[in-house]
């Protein structure tokens, strides 16, 4: 049998009994990181032929996991943290599996983006997950556009590098919003900061972050209630250039770019 299994996103200890006795029943074990998964391993004191797993060798691994549990033998799939599949390896392994017919199940476990988002104590009856945002500028804005008017919170997986790029994108598209920054999951240095778009968060990026945003207002787009020259000048002090603000103005209020020229020309 195949098992996706959940691993610990922090503290060690949060993995579940069931996990433990899969890993120690596994034959082989296919894994993100193999240092990584070996330290989880170890603490346990289990050992087991570990395999790579990662987002460049997904087919290949999916194949050689396909031999062996036709051969009869019990194979664990798990990521560095939290689960498989989920803003990890193992997609690509999951649509090969159920392509090839051959049965697998999953095991839960830690989560980091539930976890954030209980931490941020934003709504969260209803709530889309968004993962990491793409890498370039402008397919990011493309991307946030849209997701400028869903109601529910938004959360997303952030590299600290790259958390003050995001933030100031999310400003762009959304305008300002209460947003929560979280960090560290289940580890000593825990956080969960509040902050706004519009302010952005201070101080040093460490570690990964999951970034949680309050969905978009009742009625109308809540920069439409300001005049054409601050709406215009919103975008632009979010670092968008003149066109792309008198554009994107534009289409929130629903009227062609001309008119939007001519009331802010002095800008």
């Amino acid at each position: 049998m195949i098992y996706f299994v959940a691993t610990p996103i922090g503290n060690l200890k949060d993995i579940t009994l069931r996990a433990l006795e899969c890993l120690r029943g596994a034959d082989a074990v296919f894994c993100e990181d193999t240092r990584h998964t070996l330290k989880l391993l170890n603490a346990y004191e289990i050992k087991k032929p570990l395999y790579s797993c990662h987002k460049f060798n997904e087919r290949e691994a999916a194949e050689k996991i396909i031999a062996l549990s036709k051969a009869g033998k019990n194979i664990c799939v798990v990521s560095d943290a939290g689960m498989p599949v989920v803003s990890d390896p193992g997609r690509e392994v999951c649509r090969v599996l159920r392509e090839a017919g051959e049965a697998y199940t999953v095991l839960p476990g830690a989560n980091a983006m539930l976890c954030a988002l209980v931490l941020s104590a934003l709504p969260s009856d209803k709530f889309t997950f968004l993962g990491f945002l793409p890498d370039k500028a402008g397919e990011r804005a493309k991307f946030l556009d849209g997701y400028a008017s869903v109601r529910e919170t938004l959360v997303f997986h952030c590299a600290p590098q790259d958390v003050d790029a995001y933030i100031s994108a999310m400003y762009a598209a959304f305008g300002d919003r209460n947003a929560c920054a979280v960090r560290e999951i289940t580890k000593i240095h825990e956080e969960s900061v509040p902050f706004t778009l519009a302010g952005g968060l201070t101080g040093e990026k460490r570690g990964e972050y999951v970034l949680v945003v309050e969905g978009a207002p009742e009625g109308e787009n809540a920069l439409c209630a300001l005049s054409v020259k601050e709406h215009v000048m919103h975008y632009m002090q979010a670092g968008l250039p003149k066109k792309e603000a008198l554009k994107r103005t534009a289409a929130d209020r629903g009227v062609s770019k001309s008119v939007i020229y001519k009331e802010s020309i002095d800008l």
